[in-house]
């Protein structure tokens, strides 16, 4: 199918067509995928509620008006019930068809239920129907609770459920009971269908705010201008086709199908690049713990699930969520967990790159948990660093000088003269400096260094005392002043020396 969709779509349209229909989205471009994240698109390439309800729904939809075209049927069964049997059925064949990612499943035991509801005469879109479905994907899945998709799928669902049992801003409005003239004619021209849209994309975007700030270091500020424009397209004529074109496959007949689904992924594109275009489009934010998250939750709980005026504390607690957040410390020194790359905190207050070798991952990743939109190439990433055939040094923001050392003979030197001091290597002796060199780094991991105007504060990927199948603690012994010290592995020195390494390692 995959295939087939690519040959009658070239391209990223033929890329995004498959990821709507397969769940494959490793052909996209990097220019366009960047896009669809900046522009907050990203939701349409993984398939998740928005997916599900459209497939569901257009079942739903026509074989619902393909019985009520018999009266004698219409009236005398159930045919509303034997649509949503017929929706759930293409539902669960979507979900098979798309891999059955978390975000899938979800969505698919929410629309199970919705579907189940209507054919025992219950209602279906409640918090009750998302509480099931939270559970049954843990059950499933129990780690999916730490992961994005997770997080923002159910985020986004529960502040949608909320909005709509409490009622939707306007009050009257949206009221049958209350109609005018200028209402009438606001609905004939879509107006209410508008209005929702913006709504949904607006609540939804709130909603998984800090789910995204937290996991990726960035917001996207004009999502909801994005989403009111390619959205609508997206529903009404690139899902509609791509049904179609499932349907026509096994006929021949799909490629028609999928040029004017193509045709509905060029205007989705094209929104995604425009978006990325403005001015400001990408908010980047520095990373931030878990504390803050948590009480982000909080808040949003307290808004979505109370019914009394208390609920607005919530927003309150989101608040200081987001100030814990924007608060929260940068590191100073940062080494990677295999030693080979360093950096440091420079007199600008941006990254400068110690020593990169050739793990230019670890510094894509340093540069997005600080909200610094350079690349690992950027030549600013230099500056201030002082390098010879032994070693590097570059200054803090005070001065200071981290050094890091590529031979044995650098760290008698870079000892004295240096605050901190990393290396791939094992330092031959004592050392002045706080020292991140191979013993250390294998115990611990990679490593932050944090100065709090008096001492170095140490952060690891592996503390002390934590003891995990894959990462054995580390014996631990006093050093002669009392200050506790990670036994170092009895293991050789297995670094090439420097005249071995390539220019620029």
């Amino acid at each position: 199918m995959d295939n087939r969709i690519r040959a009658a779509l070239p391209g990223d349209r033929g890329a995004i067509a498959s990821a709507l229909i397969t769940g494959k989205r490793d052909a996209i471009s990097a220019p366009v995928n960047d896009a669809m994240y900046i522009s907050s698109l990203a939701h349409v390439l993984s398939i998740s509620g928005y997916h599900m309800a459209v497939v569901a729904g257009i079942v739903f939809f026509v074989v619902r008006a393909v019985m009520a075209l018999s009266p004698a049927l219409a009236t005398r069964r159930p045919i509303k019930k034997w649509a949503a049997a017929a929706a759930l059925l293409a539902a669960a064949f979507y979900l098979l068809l798309s891999g059955a990612e978390v975000a899938t499943q979800r969505s698919f035991i929410m629309v199970a239920i919705v579907l189940i509801g209507v054919m025992i005469d219950r209602a279906a879109i409640t918090f009750r129907t998302l509480s099931v479905a939270a559970f049954c994907v843990l059950l499933i899945a129990p780690q999916a609770v730490v992961h994005p998709s997770f997080q923002m799928s159910f985020a986004a669902t529960l502040a949608l459920v909320a909005v709509y049992q409490y009622g939707l801003p306007g009050g009257p409005f949206w009221r049958a009971d209350h109609e005018t003239a200028l209402k009438t004619r606001v609905a004939l021209w879509g107006g209410r269908e508008v209005i929702a849209l913006l709504l949904a994309s607006l609540v939804a975007g709130l909603a998984t705010t800090p789910y995204a700030a937290f996991h990726f270091h960035r917001i996207a500020p004009y999502g909801v201008i994005a989403n009111l424009l390619a959205m609508p397209v997206v529903s009404a004529m690139v899902m509609p086709m791509g049904i179609l074109g499932v349907l026509a496959l096994p006929f021949g007949f799909d490629a028609f199908f999928w040029r004017l689904m193509g045709a509905g992924l060029d205007w989705m594109i094209g929104v995604a690049l425009w978006v990325t275009s403005l001015p400001g489009s990408v908010g980047y934010l520095p990373a931030f713990g878990v504390g803050p998250l948590l009480v982000g939750t909080l808040g949003l709980l307290l808004m979505c699930l109370l019914r009394t005026p208390l609920r607005w504390s919530g927003l309150a607690v989101a608040v200081a969520a987001s100030l814990w957040a924007l608060t929260t410390p940068r590191p100073d020194v940062l080494v990677a967990g295999d030693g080979q790359a360093a950096a440091i905190r420079g007199p600008g207050g941006r990254l400068t790159l110690l020593h990169s070798g050739r793990d230019s991952f670890a510094v894509k990743e340093w540069l997005s948990a600080d909200g610094d939109a350079r690349k690992p190439g950027d030549a600013s990433l230099k500056e201030g660093v002082r390098c010879d055939a032994i070693g590097c040094t570059a200054p803090l923001a005070d001065g200071r000088l981290v050094a890091f050392a590529l031979t044995a003979e650098a760290f008698e030197e870079d000892c004295a003269r240096a605050v901190a001091v990393a290396s791939p290597r094992e330092a031959p002796g004592a050392c002045r400096a706080v020292l991140i060199d191979r013993p250390a780094w294998r115990a611990q991991g990679a490593t932050a260094l944090f100065w709090n105007g008096g001492e170095w504060e140490q952060r690891v990927a592996r503390p002390q005392g934590i003891d995990r199948p894959w990462a054995r603690a580390q014996a631990v012994r006093p050093q002669s002043d009392g200050a506790p010290t990670i036994r170092r592995p009895a293991v050789p020195d297995a670094t090439p020396p420097a005249e071995a390494l390539e220019p620029g390692d």
